[in-house]
């Protein structure tokens, strides 16, 4: 009977364990705080620049990953305007932060 007992005290010990690690993991999820405003055009890029606005207009800080993951631009952006001419056309992901929000979209370059 005991042997039952503690089997069964063990099973709802596991099972309370990963729900808890589960809810821990999608909390940092709800935590990026978005951009207000965030404008982000021409997507598709077709002629090299894209040009990136938000409400507040204050510097960004840009990465542009490869759809493998690698970093392939780490920039600073003061401006709205961002040469994008030295990539080759294909399927990208740009991660702008601006102070503490932050935003993740696909870019095309064609």
């Amino acid at each position: 009977m005991k042997k039952l007992y503690f089997i069964s005290l063990l099973f709802l010990l596991v099972f309370t364990s990963k729900i808890v690690a589960q809810e821990t993991k999608q909390q940092f999820k709800l935590q990026e705080i978005p951009i207000e405003g965030l404008s982000l055009y021409p997507n598709p890029v077709t002629h090299g620049k894209v040009y990136i606005s938000s409400k507040n207009d204050l510097d960004k800080e840009i990465q542009i990953f490869d759809v493998l993951g690698k970093k392939v631009i780490h920039t600073q952006l003061n401006s709205k305007e961002l040469n994008l001419s030295s990539l080759s056309p294909g399927v990208y992901i740009i991660k702008i932060r601006e102070e503490e929000h932050t935003a993740t979209r696909k870019l095309i370059i064609r």
